[in-house]
C-alpha cells in the first residue's frame, strides 16, 4: 500500500493522536483533528472502545469538529463497524463534528485491501452537519444510496472500489457535495465497476455543486481519460485528479482532442506512464491557460504487472 501515509490534517486541521491520561500541551477539542488508534500488539490488553471513551471524557466532545478513527483492532477480526458504531452512539455528545476519516492506517497496519469495513453512511445518517467523509479500504464496504444535506466532500480509498459503493454514491442525493475523490483500483482487488457504471458520474446530472472531481489510482485509466475528455461533468470541475493509474499517451492525447480543458485551475495526472513528447504536448496545450499540471512520478512498465505492465499506486 504505497504511497498512503497517516493523515496530516483533516479539514484544515492539525491530525493529533489522542494519548489517554496525557493532558500536558494538549491542543483545545476544536483545535484539531483527533485520531483514536491502538495498537494490538503493544496495546494488547486495551480496546478502541477503551481508548474512545477516555477520549470522550478527557477531551471536550461538545467541541471536536474532526475525528480520524485509526487502527482498531487486526483488520480481519473485526470491520469497521466496531468503531463506526461507537462514534454514532455518542453522537449526542458529538455535536459539533464535522469531519470523520475511517480507516487511516499504514501498510504496516493493514494492506489497504485488508482493511474490513462495513455501512459507512450510519456516520452520515447520524451526523447531519457533517461536511466531509473519508474511508480508506473497500473491502466489504457498503453505501446504500441516502439523502444528507451538508457533505461537501467525500474520499473513498481502495485498491478495488466495489461497484455497489459506486452506484450508492451516484444514487445519494448530495445538494452540497463539492469535492468527489474514488479510488477505484483494480479487478484482482475487488474493483470491479466498468466505464458504463461510471456515466451517470460523468453525465454532470448527480452533484450540481461538484467542482472537483478524482476518478484515480484504476486500471482503466486510459478509458476514464478517453470518456472525460466529452463528459459533460468538466465544464462544472475547477480540479480533475486523474492519477495513480495506469494512463499512458492514449489517455493524455484522448484528453487534449476532447472539450477544452483551459478553464481549470488544476489536472492531476501524477504516477503516470506518459512519454517525454506526450508530458510536452500536454503542458504545452494548458500551460499558457494558468492550468497547474501535475505530472510528476512518470514510470516505465514493469514485468507482467497489469495490462502491459502499467500498474496503479495502490492496490493489495
Amino acid at each position: 500500500m504505497s504511497d498512503v501515509d497517516h493523515l496530516q490534517e483533516l479539514t484544515g486541521l492539525p491530525a493529533v493522536d489522542f494519548e489517554a491520561g496525557t493532558a500536558a500541551g494538549r491542543p483545545a477539542a476544536d483545535a484539531a483533528a483527533w485520531r483514536i488508534g491502538i495498537d494490538p500488539y503493544e496495546d494488547e490488553d486495551r480496546t478502541w472502545e477503551e481508548e474512545f471513551n477516555d477520549f470522550l471524557d478527557e477531551v471536550d466532545p461538545a467541541g471536536v469538529r474532526a475525528l480520524i478513527i485509526g487502527q482498531w483492532g487486526e483488520s480481519y477480526e473485526e470491520d469497521s463497524s466496531y468503531p463506526v458504531g461507537l462514534v454514532v452512539a455518542a453522537a449526542d455528545r458529538l455535536t459539533s463534528l464535522e469531519a470523520v476519516f475511517v480507516g487511516d492506517l499504514l501498510q504496516e497496519e493493514a494492506e489497504i485491501s485488508w482493511i474490513e469495513h462495513a455501512d459507512v453512511t450510519q456516520l452520515l445518517t447520524a451526523f447531519p452537519r457533517l461536511r466531509v467523509l473519508g474511508v480508506r479500504g473497500g473491502t466489504g464496504l457498503r453505501f446504500p444510496p441516502l439523502k444528507h444535506e451538508n457533505l461537501r466532500e467525500l474520499i473513498i480509498e481502495a485498491g478495488g472500489l466495489p461497484v455497489e459503493v459506486i452506484r450508492g454514491v451516484q444514487d445519494s442525493e448530495l445538494p452540497a457535495l463539492e469535492r468527489l475523490e474514488l479510488w477505484l483500483g483494480v479487478s484482482a482487488y475487488g474493483g470491479d465497476a466498468t466505464m458504463a457504471d461510471l456515466q451517470p458520474l460523468l453525465s454532470g446530472t448527480r452533484f450540481p455543486a461538484l467542482r472537483h472531481l478524482g476518478l484515480r489510482n484504476s486500471e482503466l485509466q486510459n478509458e476514464i481519460a478517453t470518456a472525460i475528455a466529452s463528459a459533460p461533468v468538466v465544464a462544472q470541475l475547477r480540479t480533475l485528479d486523474l492519477s495513480s493509474g495506469t494512463m499512458g499517451d492514449e489517455g493524455a492525447a484522448a484528453l487534449l482532442e476532447g472539450q477544452p480543458l483551459t478553464h481549470l485551475d488544476a489536472l492531476d495526472l501524477h504516477h503516470h506512464f506518459l512519454t517525454e513528447p506526450m508530458e510536452r504536448r500536454v503542458r504545452e496545450a494548458l500551460e499558457p491557460s494558468g492550468v497547474r499540471i501535475n505530472l510528476s512520478d512518470r514510470n516505465t512498465p514493469w514485468g507482467d504487472r497489469g495490462p502491459e505492465g502499467r500498474y496503479t499506486t495502490v492496490a493489495e
